[in-house]
C-alpha cells in the first residue's frame, strides 16, 4: 500500500506561543489526514483534517515528569521516522459483527532531546478512513528506566464552540446524567449539584468532563475522542478552557497526586479522534477496536453471550433485600442472624426464577445477596466484608447447581466488593475456585463507594491494573465477567474477550432508586458510553409505574416498547432480562420478541441517528437470516421511515412490528403497544411512529412456509 508522507514549510496560525514551526509530515487517509511537527524550540505539534476541514487544530504533546529534569515536552529533534501500513480482517469471539476491518496508515516519529539528558520519545499515529489515535512510546534508556507521569499536556484545539453531550470528570463515577451544551457552557458545579442520586463524587476540576466525550460543530462534523487500550495507566478526562475551546488530557491521580507509575519500555494508552460527517458513522467506527491488541487467550470456546433473569429487580424496587436481615446486630442469642422475610436470595425464589428461564429460554440466572456480609456492607470503608464463598443460611449452594443444571440454566455469580479491591485481590484465587466447584463460569462484579486502598480512585492506575488482573485471573479458571462500577470501557474486550460488559454509566437501574433519566437518555449513550465498549443497561422492564407498590412513586422514562427496542440499541454479550416473571406473563406477547432476540451478530446496520435525538439499529443474528431492528427516540413522537434494503434479494421475510400504539407516551399511556406482522422483502420501506420516550422493535424472519391468509404484504 503506497505510504502518503508530505514535507511542507509553510508557517500555520497557532493558539500557542511559537515563532516558527519546522517541516511537517502528513498521513492521509481518505477524507482523514493528520500533520505532525516540531515547533522551533522543539516542540511537537500535531492537528487532524476531515475533507480538508480542520477538526483539531494544532495542538501541543508530550508531558511533565516528577523528577527534577522534569521536562519532556520541548527541545525534541526528530531522529527518524518509520511508515507502514495494515489492511487485515479479524473475527471478534462475540460482537456487533462477525468480522471486522482494520485498514491504517502509520507512522512512528522518534524524537530525542537535543540537550542531556538527551532523552527519548516515539509518537505513534496511525490514521483510519474514520480518525486517528495516537500514543507515547517510552524507549528503554538511560535515566529513564522508572519515572512518575506529573502531568501529559496532549492537547485537542477545537474550531469552535460545539455542542457537547458531556457528564462531569468524576474520579469515582461515570453515573450522570448527560448534559448538552456548548463547550463554552461546560461547568461541572451545576450538573454535581443536581446529582443528589450520586453515592460518590469526586469533581475537583470543575470544567473537566468525562470521556468519550461527543462533539458536533456548526459545519456538521461529529467528532468523538475518547482512548483505546487503557492498560498500566489512569484514565484520561478532558479539561475544557471554554474560551480558547481546547481539551487538555486530565488524568485520574492517585493518593498521593500522581498520575501514572512507568518503567521505561512503556506506553500510553491511545487517544482517540472519531469524526465524520455523518453521525452513523461514528456508531459504525470499529477505530477504538482495532486500537486493542489481539486476543491474548488460548481457548474462547467457554466463552458463552447469552440472556439472563434474575432477583436484582427485586432489591431495586424493595420488594426484597440483599441482605437475609435489616441490620448486623439483628441476631438470636447464638448470635445467628434472623431472616427478615424480604432476602431475594432464598432457594425457593431462586427456583423460581430458574424455572422462568428455564420456560422462555433463556440462558442464565443471576442471583445477587446470596452470600454473608450484607448487613453492613456500605459506606464503612471496611477492608473486609465479603469472603466471596460463604452463603447464607437459606440459599442452598449445591441443590440449587443440580437444579438449575437439570433445567439446562447456568447460575451467575455475583460479587460485591464494597469497594475494597484490595480483598478482592486477596481472595480472587479461592473466590473463583469455589465457582468451578460449583458449576458457576460468569460473575458480576461490583465497587460500590470507596476505594480500597483508601486514596486510591475507581478510575486511577491502581485500578486499572486490578482489573487487567482479574481478567487474566478469571481467564485461567475460564470465567467471564461483567463489572459494575468500573472505570468506562476501552476496547479491551478485544483482549480480553472474558471481559464481556462493564456497567460504568448511568443504567435502567435509576428509575427505580432515583428521579430517573429523561428519555433522550438512552440516544446518547451509544455515541458516549458505548463507544468503548458494551454496557450492562438491564433493559426489558414491563411494568412501567408503581413497580406493584414496592415503588409507587417511581416510573419508567421509556414505553414498554422502548424496553424491547433496547436490546438492539444498546448492544452488550449480555442482557438482562430484568423485571418480574409476573410482569413479563402479564404481556406474553410483547414477552416473545426477548424470546427472540439474540445477543451475537454477524452484522448490523446504523438505519438513522442523531445523538440526544433517536437511534435505530438493524442487527443480524450470528449464525442465521434473521434480522431485528430496534428504533427509539427521545421525549419528542417521531416518524421514521425504515429501507429493509438489507434483507436478501429475492426473498420474503415475515416481519413481526411491536410498536407504539396510538396514545402511547413514556409519561401518562406507557403500557401500550400493537403488535402486527406483514410480509416485506428488499424493497420494503417500514414506516414507523414513535410515541414520546418511545420506540419500535421489530424481528423479521425468512419465510419457511406459505403465510397465514390473515398476513399481507407491507403498503
Amino acid at each position: 500500500m503506497k505510504q502518503h508522507l508530505v514535507m511542507w514549510g509553510i508557517l500555520l496560525s497557532l493558539s500557542i506561543p511559537v515563532a516558527a514551526q519546522q517541516q511537517s509530515m502528513e498521513l492521509s487517509m481518505g477524507k482523514v489526514s493528520l500533520q505532525f511537527q516540531l515547533s522551533t524550540d522543539g516542540q511537537p505539534l500535531y492537528s487532524l483534517n476531515y475533507d480538508q476541514k480542520p477538526v483539531v487544530r494544532p495542538s501541543v504533546m508530550g508531558f511533565v515528569l516528577k523528577e527534577t529534569d522534569s521536562v519532556l515536552y520541548s527541545d525534541f529533534t526528530v531522529l527518524g521516522t518509520e511508515l507502514s501500513a495494515k489492511d487485515e480482517t479479524w473475527q471478534p469471539v462475540w460482537g456487533e459483527v462477525s468480522t471486522i476491518r482494520n485498514n491504517y496508515k502509520q507512522m512512528i516519529v522518534h524524537l530525542q532531546q537535543r540537550h542531556a539528558p538527551f532523552r527519548l520519545l516515539d509518537i505513534e499515529f496511525r490514521v483510519f478512513e474514520d480518525g486517528a489515535g495516537f500514543r507515547y512510546v517510552f524507549p528503554h534508556q538511560p535515566k529513564l528506566n522508572y519515572f512518575i507521569v506529573s502531568k501529559e499536556l496532549t492537547a485537542f484545539q477545537l474550531t469552535g464552540d460545539h455542542t457537547a453531550f458531556w457528564i462531569p470528570g468524576d474520579y469515582d463515577t461515570n453515573e450522570y446524567l448527560y448534559n448538552t451544551t456548548h463547550l463554552s457552557e461546560i461547568d461541572n458545579r451545576k450538573a454535581v449539584e443536581t446529582a443528589t442520586d450520586i453515592a460518590v463524587r469526586t469533581t475537583p476540576d470543575p470544567y473537566a468532563v468525562q470521556t468519550p466525550l461527543m462533539l458536533k460543530s456548526a459545519d456538521g462534523l461529529y467528532i468523538n475522542i475518547h482512548e483505546a487500550a487503557l492498560l498500566n495507566y489512569s484514565a484520561m478526562q478532558l479539561h475544557v478552557d471554554r474560551s480558547s475551546f481546547s481539551l487538555t488530557a486530565s488524568l485520574v491521580p492517585d493518593a498521593v497526586g500522581n498520575l501514572a507509575y512507568l518503567h521505561a519500555p512503556a506506553s500510553t494508552p491511545w487517544r482517540t479522534i472519531i469524526v465524520s460527517d455523518k453521525a452513523a458513522d461514528i456508531l459504525n467506527s470499529k477505530l477504538v477496536l482495532n486500537l486493542n491488541e489481539p486476543n491474548i487467550l488460548p481457548t474462547t470456546d467457554w466463552i458463552r453471550p447469552m440472556k439472563f433473569a434474575g432477583v436484582w429487580w427485586e432489591m431495586q424496587v424493595g420488594k426484597s433485600t440483599w441482605s437475609i436481615s435489616d441490620r448486623a446486630d439483628t441476631t438470636d442469642t447464638n448470635g445467628n442472624l434472623i431472616p427478615n422475610g424480604r432476602h431475594g436470595a432464598n432457594s425457593d425464589n431462586v427456583k423460581r426464577y430458574i424455572d422462568f428461564a428455564a420456560k422462555n429460554g433463556i440462558h442464565g440466572v443471576l442471583i445477587e445477596g446470596w452470600n454473608t456480609g450484607w448487613e453492613d456492607w456500605f459506606g464503612n470503608w471496611k477492608e473486609e466484608v465479603f469472603d466471596f464463598v460463604t452463603p447464607y443460611p437459606d440459599f442452598n449452594v449445591k441443590e440449587l447447581n443440580s437444579y438449575a443444571r437439570s433445567k439446562g440454566v447456568e447460575l451467575i455469580m455475583h460479587h460485591e466488593t464494597s469497594g475494597s479491591a484490595t480483598n478482592y485481590d486477596r481472595r480472587m484465587d479461592s473466590a473463583f475456585r469455589f465457582m468451578k466447584e460449583n458449576g458457576y463460569h460468569s460473575v458480576k462484579t461490583g465497587y460500590v463507594g470507596r476505594i480500597i486502598p483508601r486514596g486510591e480512585a475507581h478510575d486511577g492506575q491502581w485500578m486499572v491494573n486490578h482489573f487487567e488482573r482479574m481478567a487474566r485471573k478469571a481467564a485461567s479458571y475460564q470465567i467471564s465477567f461483567d463489572a459494575h462500577e468500573a472505570m468506562r470501557p476501552t476496547g479491551l474486550h478485544r483482549t480480553f474477550p472474558n471481559w464481556m460488559a462493564c456497567e460504568a454509566g448511568r443504567g435502567n437501574e435509576y428509575n427505580a432508586f432515583s428521579t430517573g433519566s429523561p428519555p433522550e437518555h438512552e440516544t446518547i449513550l451509544p455515541f458516549t458510553r458505548l463507544i468503548g465498549g458494551p454496557m450492562d443497561y438491564t433493559p426489558g422492564i414491563f411494568k412501567m409505574k408503581g413497580y406493584c407498590g414496592y415503588a409507587p412513586d417511581r416510573q419508567m422514562h421509556t414505553t414498554l416498547v422502548k424496553q424491547l427496542a433496547l436490546y438492539v440499541t444498546m448492544y452488550s454479550p449480555l442482557q438482562m432480562v430484568a423485571d418480574f416473571p409476573e410482569h413479563y406473563e402479564a404481556h406474553d406477547d410483547a414477552f416473545q420478541f426477548i424470546r427472540d432476540v439474540p445477543v451475537d451478530w454477524d452484522d448490523t446496520k446504523v438505519i438513522a441517528a442523531e445523538p440526544g435525538d433517536y437511534v435505530a439499529y438493524a442487527r443480524k443474528e450470528k449464525g442465521k437470516e434473521n434480522w431485528f431492528i430496534g428504533a427509539i427516540t427521545d421525549e419528542n413522537s417521531r416518524k421514521m421511515n425504515t429501507p429493509l434494503s438489507f434483507l436478501e434479494k429475492g426473498k420474503q421475510y415475515l416481519a413481526t412490528i411491536y410498536a407504539d400504539a396510538p396514545g402511547a407516551d413514556w409519561k401518562t399511556n406507557p403500557e401500550a403497544y400493537v403488535i402486527k406482522q406483514f410480509l416485506v422483502d428488499q424493497q420494503t420501506v417500514l414506516k414507523l411512529n414513535l410515541a414520546p420516550g418511545g420506540g419500535a422493535a421489530i424481528s423479521i424472519k425468512p419465510l419457511t412456509a406459505p403465510a397465514p391468509r390473515s398476513v399481507t404484504r407491507y403498503k
